[in-house]
């Protein structure tokens, strides 16, 4: 079996097959080309997307009946902001064919450092942080 993230140095390594053999190979007879995973800050389910979709149109119908709707609402976010470990562009990049999707990527390792931020906010300004 093939591994898409292995590099050509190290395919060459393997095979024996030279760097620009395996380059033509991959790219002229297999029709593959290097890509990056596409990074998603979150892989959400059907059912989560369907969930927001119905909340944000609820949220709309009920500007339309009461103008000031938003001027009523405080809203808060939190988020853990997580040291991470850089990794090269090229460490989590693999081959794919043309037919084949993009690679997804939900997010690096987590490091041991972490900070929680958490924000209140109106539609004017900053509540509380």
């Amino acid at each position: 079996m093939f591994d898409r993230r292995r590099t050509i140095n190290e395919l060459e390594a393997l095979t024996g097959v030279s760097w620009s053999s395996g380059q033509r190979i991959l790219t002229e007879e297999l029709y593959m080309k290097r890509v990056a995973a596409k990074f998603f800050p979150r892989l959400v389910s059907e059912d989560q997307r369907a969930n927001r979709f119905d909340v944000c149109r609820e949220m709309k119908d009920q500007l339309k009946t009461d103008p000031v709707f938003l001027f009523k609402i405080i809203t808060g976010d939190e988020t853990w902001c997580y040291g991470y470990d850089p990794e090269k562009k090229q460490q989590p990049s693999q081959w794919k064919s043309a037919s084949s999707p993009r690679p997804k990527k939900a997010r690096q390792v987590k490091s041991n450092v972490k900070t929680v931020l958490i924000c209140f906010f109106d539609i004017k300004e900053l509540v509380h942080f």
